[in-house]
């Protein structure tokens, strides 16, 4: 068993001591060179997250002082780092502002082609992420320049700088959404499943836009909750078609997604892009720092067919709410592949850090059995597995487990690491399945 203390700060930058700022970039022969592509690895951290300044072409352009953008870059070692950019300015000069941690150095950008501009040399007091900031001073021209790239230099040879490093797999959104990562629950062997019962808390203030936590996850679909807005939440539940494409309507007839009931106010519709299905959501305002409970079944037709059935509620209401209840063709299977994970959505909002606590899981047999979920594998996806974004984490802590990711935080979490809560036998779920609402 491995327990790890849920981290309480924000701490996605280390904690640094600079020296004085160098008029030129590094003379000489170095130990290492880092070329950050911006595409990758910048975000609008003021006034707001978004915008439309850095393009897809991966240079960053704007031409607003309100604008404050960062670049992150991982260390794994306190380390003096030599900073520079390669960039331009399409028409006469302006002054960049550059800030890391409490000191700032200011840079000319000159020039129709793009070349590096020094900035100056700091002193990082620890590993884990440096936030590089960028803000424009004054300007000539229409923009403050076209920023492509952030270089990194060190004499250390040793030092590892961890970073998105290109797009190839279209790695520039995928590293900016940030790492997705899992917790896939141990279920009793021999027993065929038919209910997966889970509860979800998200703490004030890690609900930012662009945020799933996914509480219900199984072999073929998923159940959660979403930030889709500033003002618009979801419960979100899906179920994959046996076909595999990611255009729904290149799905047979005979594949296809059927609905057999929703609850009031839920919308059924179809989505692809990762696989394709039936899916269904209820716009709903849920709250952070308080419980939500989530219940699926799984349950063969006896005809080749399985029907998957959500249910949500508020855990203080005692409600239960019918989502929506999928029939699957060429399916014949109970409950497997037990999980929840936790993913950003939204690439302009990755920079942002958010947590859920996954509580109380159970699972119920065939039998009408209810067995307690007391210990999960945790694991993340290949952003993370491929250190293009190392801000994950998860662990247990007390009766529940939880899940972190992006805000550019330090975390020892890893993949594989096995998580143990304790029990909540006393608030075994009490459940009469007769009188769920099914349409």
């Amino acid at each position: 068993m491995m327990t790890f203390q849920r981290w309480t700060q924000n701490s996605w930058v280390a904690s640094l001591v600079l020296v004085a700022a160098i008029s030129g970039f590094v003379d000489g022969l170095v130990a290492g060179e880092w070329r950050v592509p911006i595409g990758g690895n910048a975000f609008r951290v003021e006034p707001s997250p978004g915008g439309n300044n850095l393009r897809r072409n991966g240079v960053l352009t704007w031409g607003d002082s309100k604008d404050v953008y960062a670049v992150f870059v991982h260390i794994d070692r306190p380390a003096e780092l030599s900073l520079a950019i390669e960039a331009k300015a399409s028409q006469g000069e302006s002054m960049l502002e550059t800030r890391v941690g409490e000191r700032s150095f200011s840079t000319k950008i000159s020039g129709v082609e793009p070349t590096e501009h020094a900035i100056g040399k700091v002193r990082v007091g620890e590993a884990g992420y440096v936030r590089i900031e960028f803000r424009g001073k004054s300007r000539t021209g229409d923009s403050f320049g076209e920023i492509r790239e952030v270089i990194v230099q060190s004499d250390d040879s040793d030092l590892k700088v961890d970073y998105v490093r290109n797009n190839d797999g279209n790695m520039f959104y995928w590293g900016r959404r940030g790492p997705s990562v899992h917790l896939t629950y141990s279920l009793p062997r021999d027993r065929n499943i038919r209910y997966g019962y889970s509860e979800i808390t998200v703490p004030m203030g890690k609900d930012p836009i662009g945020s799933y936590y996914m509480a219900n996850g199984f072999g073929e679909g998923y159940f959660g909750i979403q930030v889709n807005g500033p003002d618009e939440r979801r419960v979100l539940f899906s179920v994959w078609s046996p076909f595999q494409t990611d255009n729904p309507k290149d799905i047979p007839e005979d594949q296809r997604i059927a609905a057999l009931g929703k609850g009031p106010g839920v919308r059924i519709g179809e989505f692809g892009n990762e696989g394709s299905g039936g899916q269904s959501f209820l716009v709903y305002p849920w709250k952070a720092g308080t419980t939500y409970r989530f219940l699926t079944e799984v349950k063969p037709d006896g005809e080749g067919r399985t029907v998957y059935t959500s249910w949500f509620g508020d855990k203080s209401q005692n409600e239960w709410r019918l989502i929506a209840s999928f029939r699957r063709p060429k399916t014949d299977t109970h409950l497997k592949g037990f999980h929840s994970f936790l993913e950003s959505f939204d690439p302009s909002y990755g920079h942002i850090g958010r947590e859920a606590e996954y509580g109380n899981v159970w699972v119920c047999d065939t039998d009408g059995e209810w067995h307690e979920c007391l210990k999960v594998r945790f694991s993340v996806d290949a952003t993370g597995g491929g250190r293009h974004r190392l801000d994950f984490g998860g662990g247990a802590e007390g009766t529940h487990f939880f899940m972190k990711n992006c805000g550019f935080f330090s975390s020892s979490a890893k993949a594989g690491d096995m998580f143990t809560r304790a029990s909540t036998a006393d608030q075994k779920p009490q459940i009469d399945f007769s009188t769920l609402p099914r349409e």
